[in-house]
């Protein structure tokens, strides 16, 4: 896995002064909230620190792709996950079947916690390592209020990814340098991030 996130992080590192190197922001954080399995971080810390003066600009397409990939998220819950029995759709079996860590039963579990916390919920998985894309789907199945789910995203979302931003863009050298000595264990802390995050979700639902 490390060695995987390292070609990644070259990758990705070597088109950030290239016009795709947004585009590819762009596709990925729109995924990301809505069906694919890996953060746009990596590639947003990549980005940034190609070209630290445009940071900024990086989050704010980030945090734009990674809101419209949450209504998007939300129309897949809204629109797709039932069939006309009330029951789940072939669209949430695929779901199950095929995203890490979301079962009928931790879905089950989110909407008790939705009645209770909806908010905070949308707030704390836009902010923090548990997958987006499980509740971004679980708020359109659910019928959660969308201009709350909206606000709650967008605040989430955006704090995260300019928070990353401000800092590549302050400490850029010194951070590209540390990320260049210990991006191994780098690498590890972040597939640990990620799989607690797919572990938080069955501690706290």
């Amino acid at each position: 896995m490390g060695s995987y996130i390292r070609r990644l992080y070259d990758w990705v590192l070597g088109w950030s002064n290239t016009k795709y190197g947004v585009s590819a922001l762009f596709i990925l954080s729109l995924s990301e909230s809505s069906f694919f399995p890996i953060p746009p971080d990596v590639l947003l810390i990549a980005l940034a620190l190609g070209m630290q003066s445009k940071a900024l600009y990086f989050a704010l397409i980030c945090s734009v792709a990674s809101i419209l990939g949450a209504i998007i998220g939300y129309s897949i819950g809204y629109f797709t996950w039932w069939n006309s029995l009330g029951e789940y759709s072939t669209v949430a079996i695929f779901f199950f079947n095929n995203i890490p860590g979301f079962s009928s039963e931790l879905f089950t579990a989110i909407q008790q916690k939705f009645d209770l916390y909806n908010f905070f919920i949308v707030f704390t998985a836009g902010f923090t390592p548990i997958p987006f894309k499980i509740i971004t789907i679980s708020a359109g199945a659910f019928n959660i209020n969308f201009p709350m789910f909206i606000f709650a995203s967008t605040i989430s979302r955006s704090a995260r990814f300019f928070l990353v931003a401000i800092l590549i863009r302050k400490y850029g050298r010194p951070i590209t340098a540390f990320i260049d000595k210990y991006f191994n264990i780098l690498s590890m802390v972040f597939t640990v991030l990620l799989i607690g995050g797919f572990l938080a979700l069955k501690v706290l639902f």
